[in-house]
């Protein structure tokens, strides 16, 4: 796999798990919009990926609306554009449309008492064409995950936890081999004031494409102002490793709003 087409693979894994998440977060929470409520996201990032000397960087604007059909049950449809700017001599920009993807989320446990809470999180990501899968905007297949979360509420806000697994399917699997993704992630958020959280988050991921196993893992530091109950702005730093031969280092600016209403 060249390259350029390594580091778009990975950026759209982070960028999509951190636009599908509790902004601005990687990793979601069981909470969902009670039924006929809706939530609208928007959410925009910049990546920087060094790799052997080069620089590759990724700006995404993302949109995600979600609609509750029943208390515990939500379902969302998500769509993004990208732009990609490769630092590599000979290797052409990139500029459109990455995976539409729908799915849902179903809290299926709470205790009250406990305040700790299960959910499950089914995504399906629709393909693209097979020229924008060469320049690294997105998958040639249909792509599917589920992600397990925990809820756990605690004196200082929540400790969120996250179970993930992912396919993704490529039309040009020589160039591009279809993958299998786990990451395990942990996110403790403190409300530390009336109208503010902070947030971080940590996790490991393992990528088996091909016969090989990758490895990575990331942090990331963040805050969200609320003004209101239905209004949240978000601000984050993610750092992300991928323990590949060379080695990646992304760094992840993000910022998003997130409107809730009937």
């Amino acid at each position: 796999m060249q390259a350029s087409k390594l580091l778009a693979g990975m950026l759209l894994a982070a960028s999509a798990a951190s636009a599908w998440g509790y902004q601005p977060l990687i990793t979601d929470d069981t909470g969902t919009q009670g039924q006929g409520g809706n939530q609208l996201e928007f959410s925009y990032e910049r990546d920087r990926a060094k790799q052997a000397g080069f620089t590759d960087t990724t700006r995404i604007v993302g949109s995600t609306f979600t609609r509750g059909l029943t208390d515990t049950l939500d379902a969302f449809v998500s769509v993004s554009h990208m732009r990609i700017s490769s630092g590599q001599p000979g290797v052409d920009s990139a500029n459109g449309n990455g995976n539409p993807a729908v799915g849902v989320k179903w809290r299926f446990y709470e205790n009250e008492a406990s305040k700790l809470s299960f959910a499950l999180k089914p995504i399906l990501s629709f393909s693209l064409d097979e020229n924008k899968e060469a320049v690294g905007l997105g998958s040639g297949r249909t792509s599917y995950g589920v992600t397990g979360i925990m809820t756990q509420e605690t004196w200082f806000g929540a400790v969120h936890a996250n179970l993930v697994a992912d396919r993704t399917r490529n039309s040009n699997t020589a160039a591009n081999p279809n993958s299998t993704m786990y990451r395990a992630s942990v996110a403790p958020v403190w409300d530390f004031q009336e109208h503010w959280k902070a947030v971080s988050d940590i996790g490991v991921e393992w990528e088996r494409a091909a016969g090989d196993t990758t490895h990575a893992y990331f942090f990331e530091l963040g805050a969200i102002y609320s003004p209101s109950k239905d209004l949240d702005f978000a601000f984050a730093f993610v750092h992300y490793n991928q323990r590949t031969h060379p080695g990646t280092n992304t760094n992840i600016l993000t910022a998003g709003v997130t409107w809730r209403f009937k």
